[in-house]
Order: structure tokens, then C-alpha cells, then sequence
């Protein structure tokens, strides 16, 4: 049967700029493994599935998918289904936000000046990271431990290692070796740039090191850090994808009570249907 499908550019400088995400519009009635297979055709970074809701409140359930497994969270994901929801004529129950349900819970999607942007889901693990790891991902990205201005915890679901380096040319000059690991890069840029640092993100895929062009989870969690550690002040946008010829702008803002939003711009640039 047919399902209406869109393919959704998010968090892009202009469209085709950011990162796609493919988002099958009713997934009622497919099983885990066809999701998976679908997801795994596509080829993207993730391909949603959107399905009714089973908790009060909701709007929609999503189910995330990479090429090879299933996630409980992820953003850009997250923006680009919320994205195709409501161009699909989705209409939210709250005025002031979108609720998603996915396997990390509830996320609640806003309307920025910037475009949609999901409130950060909390880490499930921060602090410190074990020195024998700190070495293991100083020899992924090929460089000394040395060089590393910081490295932590950054986890909200998919397994982030954090790392911070002094300077964005040191982050662009990466060639990162093959390890499976999750681990972002970031570093700032001097005061009065328009963008205040550049971020890249490797995972494994395929026995090979995979670049993420433009991440919304990893940025999530990387302000949350940046921000406890008083090394980045709100509202600020970061740039990633810049080393894959893309001109991702996340942009990360702070609301009073704390919690931090991570937006950008979305496009729908394939509409139709798909048989799943």
C-alpha cells in the first residue's frame, strides 16, 4: 500500500544544505523488521515512522531508525518528523508546542525565529570519561591526549563522547580511525564570529568511520555541557557538516527555567508516497 512520505533537509543553511531525514507518515501495521529494512534502504543517517499516539498528551509516536538499528531519541529526527507532521495538516493539542513520543519519552517542538526546535532530553550519563577510554578516542581522531582541552560524558541516548578542542582548524583537520565509538568534536570560535563553534560528529557504520552531517542529539548535548561548564552563554549557533561540503547552523538557546532548545531551519524537498 501506499504511505505519504516526505524527505525532510533539516537544520540547513538553504535547502539540500543540512541533513535528511526520510519520514514515512503512517507506519500503522508494519512490523519492527519491515521498519527496519525500509530504513536500512534509504541509506540516511535515520528514517522515521510515525504512528499514533499511546500516551496523554502526545500528539504523534515516532520510531527511529538508522540503517542498521533502532534509537530512542534523536534531533534531527525529531525536527524533521514534527516538520512533516504538521505540513501533513497535523494539528498540535497545546498552542505553545508540539508533543512527540519516542522511545527517550515526551519531547516537547516549538516555533522559533530560527524554525522548529526540540527541548533537550536530559543526559543519561555526563562526568567524567575513565582515562584507558580518554586514550581509546584521542588514538580514534588521531591525535594526543594532550590536545584535548576537555573530554566528557555528553550521553542523551545515543552513547556521546564529548570532546573539546582549542581551536575549529584542529576540528576541520580530522581524519578519525575506525573505532565504535560515538564521539563529538567541538570547538569555539573567537569572539565576533557568526558562529561560536564548529562541531563534528563520527559513529561507526559498516566496519568504517561515519560522519553525521549535521546533529541535532550531539548539539543537544554538547550546549548542555558547554553551558554547565560556563564555556558557552545562550543564545549561540553552531556550525557542523562544514567538512562534507554542508552548511549545517544548529542554533541552541536557553529558556528562564533552564532548559535548553535546539532548533533550525527545515525543508520538505521529497513529497509523496512510498510502498513499505
Amino acid at each position: 500500500m501506499g504511505r505519504p512520505f516526505q524527505q525532510v533537509d533539516v537544520f540547513g543553511a538553504e535547502p539540500y544544505a543540512g541533513n535528511p531525514v526520510a519520514v514515512v507518515l503512517d507506519g500503522g501495521g508494519l512490523s519492527t523488521e519491515a521498519m527496519q529494512h525500509f530504513a536500512h534502504w534509504t541509506n540516511l543517517s535515520e528514517t522515521t515512522f510515525v504512528l499514533p499516539p499511546t500516551t496523554p498528551g502526545a500528539d504523534y509516536r515516532v520510531r527511529i531508525f538508522t540503517p542498521g538499528l533502532e534509537l530512542p531519541f534523536a534531533g534531527h529526527p525529531t525536527l524533521g518528523t514534527c516538520h512533516a507532521w504538521l505540513a501533513a495538516g497535523g494539528a498540535p493539542r497545546r498552542d505553545d508546542a508540539t508533543v512527540q513520543e519516542c522511545g527517550a519519552g515526551l519531547v516537547a517542538i516549538r516555533r522559533t525565529d530560527a524554525g522548529l526546535a526540540f527541548q533537550a532530553p536530559p543526559l543519561v550519563r555526563s562526568g567524567p570519561v575513565e582515562e584507558e577510554l580518554q586514550a581509546r578516542v584521542a588514538r580514534m581522531l588521531g591525535i594526543e591526549r594532550a590536545a584535548m582541552v576537555d573530554i566528557a560524558w555528553v550521553d542523551n541516548g545515543p552513547g556521546w563522547v564529548g570532546v573539546l578542542l582549542a581551536d575549529p582548524e584542529q576540528v576541520l583537520a580530522l581524519r578519525p580511525r575506525y573505532d565504535e565509538l560515538d564521539v563529538g568534536v567541538v570547538a569555539p570560535y573567537p569572539p565576533g564570529a557568526p558562529e561560536a563553534f564548529e562541531v563534528r560528529a563520527f559513529t561507526f557504520k559498516n566496519g568504517a568511520v561515519d560522519e553525521d552531517p549535521v546533529t541535532g542529539s550531539l548539539n543537544a548535548s554538547l550546549a548542555q555541557w558547554l553551558l554547565a561548564t560556563d564555556r558557552a552563554a545562550a543564545p549561540y549557533v553552531a556550525r557542523q557538516g562544514t567538512a562534507l561540503g554542508r552548511s549545517g547552523r544548529v542554533h541552541v538557546s536557553q529558556d528562564d527555567a533552564g532548559a535548553v532548545w535546539v532548533g533550525g531551519a527545515t525543508v520538505t524537498c521529497v513529497r509523496g508516497e512510498v510502498d513499505v
